[in-house]
């Protein structure tokens, strides 16, 4: 029986790969890498910043890698301020919840700095309980730990759960939990997520195939 949901926040909330994309090409021009949607998709989506650096500029200090990872970060959220808007059908799927009183909460890679950035940006600020920073925790994704201790702080088991992720990272570190994950086609193929063990995929949260997981009680949306 589902209790909670789990929700990836870059991506899956918001999609936020276009800024991410812009930034790390611009930035990564000055080192000669060309950043093309493949080469992205490979090395970058998903990932975490630290992991990023050491392999595309193992050149840089420690202390120059975090402070080209900050500068990175300050981009992009400067350019989110301007973008960001919530994943279609995302607030129609949060009353729904609300309603069936699944507990909900956010697992991501992104920072600390850029969570609580966008989810002031997006207008959820409190709305997941918790909120799970891989930074935080010895390993982030693909390793499953961070849905696990999502998992633990909850008191729940993995077929007590769902998942929305968007990228391989994401769904490795899901399915490797034990939980059943939908994945959400805004960074990657349906083909590649299907192979990593998404249950199904979604363009957005529009998709009527949800509501098998999610039935309606009502058509009001109270959530803005």
């Amino acid at each position: 029986m589902v209790k909670a949901v789990l929700f990836d926040l870059d991506g899956t909330l918001a999609d936020t790969d276009p800024i991410h994309f812009q930034v790390w090409q611009a930035l990564l021009a000055a080192y000669d890498i060309a950043v093309g949607q493949a080469f992205y998709d490979r090395y970058i989506s998903g990932r975490l910043n630290p992991d990023i650096v050491r392999d595309l500029l193992p050149q840089l200090s420690v202390e120059e890698g975090v402070a080209f990872s900050a500068d990175k970060e300050a981009q992009f959220r400067h350019m989110a301020s301007r973008q960001l808007q919530r994943m279609p059908g995302l607030t129609d799927l949060l009353h729904v919840i609300e309603q069936q009183r699944y507990d909900v909460a956010l697992v991501t890679n992104a920072p600390r700095s850029n969570a609580d950035f966008m989810l002031k940006i997006l207008a959820l600020e409190g709305v997941f309980q918790p909120v799970i920073i891989a930074d935080d925790l010895p390993k982030g994704k693909p390793d499953p730990l961070p849905y696990q201790i999502a998992l633990e702080r909850l008191g729940l088991l993995p077929d007590e759960a769902i998942v929305f992720e968007d990228s391989p990272t994401g769904v490795r570190a899901a399915t490797a939990a034990g939980i059943l994950t939908i994945g959400v086609t805004s960074t990657h193929s349906d083909e590649t997520l299907c192979q990593l063990g998404a249950k199904l995929t979604i363009t957005d949260f529009t998709d009527k195939r949800l509501d098998t997981y999610f039935p309606r009680l009502t058509s009001s949306p109270v959530l803005r």
